[in-house]
């Protein structure tokens, strides 16, 4: 059974390979899974205004393109928010946690809810909206599941706010996430990032893949925990914290964003150079 616990951490580009010998081949295949908020992109203010940094977008695009190399970006945003936000073509974009997958030609998979969720959904929106959409804080609406944000809420105020706008979601059923200055509200199903992942990767390359595959994942907060202990043991997985001591099922520490550029430069610096 996978524990959390405090991992080793990697602060620079050297490192990685120091503390991965031989764990990328390019005579391999790599599965590269990634978030995107936090991960991918800085956090922002606004979620509108995140972007990727120049050279780690240049990395990834050439990743993207490698013959031996598949990207999947899971987020918990809206499914068409992040491949806008993303845009690379021949990736499989997984939003709302997983809940809804597109592949490159098109096709999805779409996890469906039970009609009584739904219902319980459309009252959570509006409740939350009409009590604790004030005060700088606001819903976003992604469907299936929401976020609610109160970044820009006065510090006096957001305790209360917070407090409130979970016991709201706890009430109609639904699971209340700590994210970054932000509660994210995801139904009560069996379907998380974990589960996503591994659907993903049995999807692309059969039930065998652990034997045939490498994978990478890398994720920020503790929806991708779930990814983090569904791969333990059959890739290696990357937690982005500046906290050295937090818990978590991944197999490294990333103290900083910047060090995604990193990451991908050495997984380029295998495949490609």
């Amino acid at each position: 059974m996978p524990e959390k616990r405090v991992a080793p951490v990697i602060n620079s580009l050297e490192e990685f390979e120091q503390k991965l010998p031989g764990y990328l081949n390019r005579d391999k295949k790599l599965a590269i899974l990634l978030d995107y908020d936090g991960t991918l992109a800085p956090i922002a203010d606004n979620p509108s205004a995140t972007h990727m940094p120049v050279e780690l977008e240049k990395t990834l695009h050439k990743l993207a393109k490698h013959p031996q190399i598949f990207l999947a970006v899971i987020s918990g945003r809206g499914l068409r928010d992040v491949q806008a936000h993303v845009s690379i073509d021949g990736t499989t974009y997984a939003g709302n946690h997983g809940l809804e997958i597109e592949y490159p030609d098109g096709s999805r998979h779409d996890y469906e809810l039970p009609a009584e969720i739904k219902k319980n959904y459309t009252d959570m929106v509006r409740e939350l909206k009409e009590k604790v959409e004030k005060n700088g804080a606001w819903v976003e609406d992604k469907r299936v599941s929401l976020t609610y944000h109160y970044r820009d809420t006065p510090v006096a105020l957001k305790d209360e706010q917070k407090k409130l706008a979970t016991e709201i979601c706890l009430r109609h059923g639904f699971r209340a996430n700590q994210a970054h200055e932000a509660i994210e509200a995801k139904p009560p199903v069996n379907w998380n990032k974990g589960e996503a992942a591994l659907y993903i990767l049995k999807q692309k390359f059969g039930d065998t893949w652990p034997k045939n595959v490498r994978v990478v994942f890398a994720g920020d907060d503790t929806t991708d925990e779930d990814a983090m202990r569904a791969l333990q043991g059959l890739g290696r997985s990357f937690r982005i914290a500046s906290d050295a001591r937090v818990q978590t099922f991944a197999d490294f520490r990333l103290p900083q964003q910047a060090l995604m550029t990193d990451l991908l430069k050495w997984i380029a610096h295998v495949y490609i150079s």
